[in-house]
């Protein structure tokens, strides 16, 4: 999505969350919070030595020519897991990352997660209709409102790719990837490139 409009920060936890058995801390029923934080009640310590990142692929999807980036997060003791997303436009990957609006991929550095939460009926339609992981740059950049969504539009057509945003391509990976977060207490992403 980018900054073109995500609300400021709702805290809600996803449905499916719940079925999944995710150990959120709920506060006050609906608009509960889901917000990341090292240690306390339903939250594990943060694993520092937990690697999550960025980095672009060499795989190109056929239908809009939009390179396929790999979102990976290695635990140590677990398997490493890699989702396949789609970051900014395929026309404006070599535009400046730091500008706002430019629909570039967000720029590479440290990004602290800061929320899970659901995406709901009044959100853009680009934003899927999962979950919504925000990021905050930990370096200076005009960059605003970024986060990991799923991109519904994958491959289809001008829509596809996202204003900057990661964009997982496939739906239910999201699910997965957010419940990894949690369970591993990961709180930071690296953006390699």
């Amino acid at each position: 999505m980018g900054q073109t409009g995500r609300k400021a920060a709702r805290w809600a936890v996803h449905p499916m969350a719940c079925a999944m058995a995710w150990a959120f801390t709920l506060m006050a029923g609906a608009g509960a919070s889901a917000r990341l934080a090292p240690g306390g009640v339903g939250h594990p310590s943060p694993r520092q030595d937990a690697v999550f990142t960025l980095k672009r692929g060499p795989r190109l999807l056929p239908a809009t020519g939009d390179p396929v980036w790999q979102l990976q997060l290695d635990v140590p003791g677990q398997r490493s897991r890699s989702f396949e997303a789609l970051v900014g436009r395929a026309s404006r990957q070599g535009a400046d990352r730091h500008q706002l609006g430019s629909q570039a991929p967000l720029p590479p550095g440290r990004y602290r997660l800061t929320d899970i939460s659901a995406i709901e009926p009044d959100d853009p339609v680009e934003l899927g209709r999962v979950l919504w992981i925000g990021l905050e740059p930990q370096f200076p950049t005009a960059r605003l409102g970024l986060g990991i969504h799923h991109d519904p539009s994958a491959g289809l057509g001008p829509e596809s790719g996202t204003d900057g945003c990661i964009g997982l391509i496939r739906g239910d990976d999201l699910l997965r990837l957010a419940a990894l977060l949690e369970d591993s207490g990961t709180r930071n992403l690296v953006v390699i490139q």
